[in-house]
């Protein structure tokens, strides 16, 4: 039998193809809703990784997803020989921290209750990359 917290609690894995991409994960998140059964709620969708982010964005127009990355390398290099930490991976760790490991979503009879043109990505910066996606659901009561 399922216990009350892991029948609210999933956990999507993903792989990431590139160094950096926004991958939309809308259709994955709202698959494993249907799954669960959850119905009418709050979601929290949450990346346990230090160099991933996660944002809802526009998924209209994939360009505007080629635009964030261009943006963020811009101002975020990946070689600058100034970074202190030895991993090599300094860029990633900053674009995380930036765009932020979680984000919060109603639910509306199963579904996400996104914007028109909103969707959900998980955003690699330090793949490719087997990445988990974690989702806490809190029912409206």
């Amino acid at each position: 039998m399922e216990s009350q917290a892991s029948k609210f609690f999933s956990e999507i894995e993903i792989r990431t193809t590139k160094h950096s991409q926004l991958l939309g994960v809308s259709d994955l998140i709202e698959k494993e809703i249907q799954r669960k059964g959850w119905g009418d709620g709050l979601l929290h969708v949450f990346v346990p990784h230090t160099t991933a982010a996660v944002t809802i964005q526009e998924d209209a127009d994939p360009d505007v997803q080629k635009d964030i990355l261009y943006v963020l390398d811009k101002i975020i290099p990946w070689e600058d020989y100034s970074y202190a930490h030895t991993e090599g991976n300094t860029a990633a760790h900053v674009k995380s921290a930036l765009l932020g490991n979680s984000l919060h979503c109603n639910v509306v009879g199963g579904r996400l209750k996104l914007g028109t043109w909103q969707g959900v990505f998980f955003c690699e910066f330090d793949g490719p990359r087997t990445r988990k996606i974690q989702l806490s659901f809190i029912p409206f009561s």
